[in-house]
């Protein structure tokens, strides 16, 4: 992966022996695995000739990237060029870990800013009433766009606030957005009867 860092977050580094960075969007330093517990385990720290970037070598905890891969660099520009669509799919998982792991981050942040007015993700994490009325609220203006046959921009947009009430809800109950993928793979290598059958098995038990 690739992160930047100032004096206060090498010296962590050092010090902590985890992977730790700053964020120049938050102007604040972050460690590696803070919220996922994903750590990387830093063995030795490497300059480059013109002392200008540093390398970071270390055993990770779990996956380096928040996409659940082992590495940020895992698209291949020749495959882009070749198979466009395949990787827009890709970028389309991309998006939804990043989401998830950005409430993740704000969930981690809520016993640190007490003080601060907090974020609209932070007061949904705080309010489950809050939380479910808006996810009913965005699911009914969903629906209405096919109702009242509104334009295809609408519709994702709606979709777009569905997701991302629905993902505040699943970090809210420790549900990873790869379980949800993994029980629509599920469902989708089977015919409708069979996983009809698998679900009422299931709550029988």
């Amino acid at each position: 992966m690739q992160g930047f860092v100032n004096r206060d977050a090498l010296a962590r580094t050092i010090s902590s022996r985890k992977a730790t960075f700053y964020s120049r969007s938050r102007s604040t330093l972050w460690t590696k695995g803070e919220s996922s517990m994903n750590f990387i385990n830093v063995h030795d720290i490497f300059l480059d000739c013109d002392r200008d970037s540093l390398i970071y070598l270390g055993k990770p905890d779990g996956p380096t990237c928040h996409t659940g891969s082992e590495t940020c660099y895992y698209t291949s520009v020749f495959d882009f060029l070749n198979n466009p669509q395949a990787e827009e799919k890709k970028m389309a998982l991309t998006t939804l870990y990043s989401l998830q792991s950005t409430i993740l981050q704000r969930k981690a942040e809520l016993s640190r800013s007490q003080n601060e007015k907090p974020s609209w993700t932070k007061r949904l994490l705080l309010d489950d009433k809050l939380l479910c009325s808006k996810i009913r609220e965005e699911a009914d203006e969903l629906c209405r766009t096919l109702e009242e046959n509104e334009d295809k921009s609408r519709t994702a947009s709606e979709m777009a606030d569905m997701l991302y009430h629905a993902m505040v809800l699943l970090v809210l109950r420790g549900v990873e957005a790869e379980e949800v993928l993994q029980v629509l793979r599920h469902r989708f290598s089977q015919t409708g009867i069979e996983e009809k059958r698998n679900r009422k098995s299931n709550a029988e038990h």
